[in-house]
């Protein structure tokens, strides 16, 4: 069983709770985006095991999925699809292929710390770019289940 899959102990969900309030400005701000793709055929589903709201089919961006606090806009039809990395994708190595679910719930977990400030720290990092660590966290946390924090 990886770490991904074992369940939280008790004072972690409570710190989940807290850090789910924490970030509730960001997932207001995906709950409203992923409303407004319901109307473009997005499909609503809740994943305990991404600790978010997911809009799959999410009608518009250049393909892929972006997480704002506990909700995840996805342009796919499965949150589960196999991905390259960041790194591999700049050119920086081989990596093999991680999935994208996996990627999406560490920066779920990244958002319960920052909260607010996650989205100003993200771009002050490099926005969505291989430079960036939250990326690379989340695409350790993706091949190894463990390491989300950059």
């Amino acid at each position: 069983m990886n770490a991904a899959s074992r369940p939280w102990p008790i004072w972690l969900r409570a710190l989940q709770v807290l850090g789910a309030l924490w970030t509730v400005p960001n997932t207001l701000i995906g709950l409203l985006g992923g409303l407004a793709g319901l109307l473009g055929g997005a499909k609503m589903r809740w994943s305990g095991r991404d600790c978010a709201v997911v809009f799959d089919h999410w009608p518009w961006g250049p393909g892929g999925a972006i997480t704002l606090g506990n909700v995840i806009l996805h342009t796919g039809y499965d949150l589960g699809m196999c991905c390259r990395t960041y790194a591999h994708q700049a050119g920086w190595g081989v990596e093999p292929l991680i999935r994208l679910d996996d990627h999406e719930r560490a920066h779920v977990y990244q958002y319960l710390v920052l909260g607010p400030l996650y989205l100003p720290v993200y771009l002050l990092c490099g926005g969505v770019s291989a430079r960036n660590p939250f990326e690379r966290a989340a695409d350790h946390y993706a091949r190894f289940g463990h390491g989300w924090w950059p």
